[in-house]
């Protein structure tokens, strides 16, 4: 089966470096097979027989501890529940109007993105769009309305902690890369 692996804070801000050479090794010492990545910020591509999620990400997390020396939250996502996510996107997300920022939030487990989205939609104003799908939350909102924007406020929280974001562009492209 195949999967991609995100990694929450991989080579961000100078912070846990990893060069995706190394981690592709540490993945591929795991016994996983197809190992590739995608830029710099922990988007990992495997194939193995193992269907348990929360055991993946375990072996995952464990396995990047022991190598890197430092704590990398994941989230596993499998292709087919990927395709399933992006042909269930809200038909506003990603639609190419300009000026528009549109991200996908990858809810890692055990939360889930109904918990995500409620927590979202309690700090939201009227200028984000929000919908779910599977383990994705799916946000759009007018780029020169940032600041009045629901994700600035939950940095730092708990419940952002809890999620690892994507670009509509990445998103799409590691759609492409399975």
């Amino acid at each position: 089966m195949k999967y991609v692996a995100l990694l929450r804070g991989i080579n961000v801000g100078g912070n846990n470096k990893v060069a995706m050479s190394e981690l592709r090794d540490c993945f591929e010492r795991l016994g996983f097979s197809n190992v590739s990545t995608y830029i710099n910020s922990g988007n990992l591509f495997f194939a193995c027989d193992e269907t348990d999620i929360a055991a993946l990400i375990h072996k995952c997390e464990v396995a990047i501890e022991d190598r890197f020396g430092f704590i990398v939250v994941a989230t596993v996502i499998s292709k087919d529940d990927f395709e399933d996510a992006l042909d269930h996107a809200p038909g506003w997300w990603a639609d190419g109007t300009q000026g528009m920022r549109n991200d996908a939030l990858f809810v890692i487990a055990p939360t889930t993105a109904k918990e995500v989205l409620t927590e979202l939609q309690k700090k939201t104003s009227t200028v984000d769009k929000l919908d779910s799908y599977g383990q994705v939350v799916f946000w759009t909102l007018p780029m020169a309305d940032y600041n009045k924007s629901v994700v600035p406020k939950i940095i730092g929280t708990p419940i952002y902690r809890r999620i690892t974001m994507r670009s509509s562009t990445t998103v799409k492209r590691l759609l492409g890369l399975f």
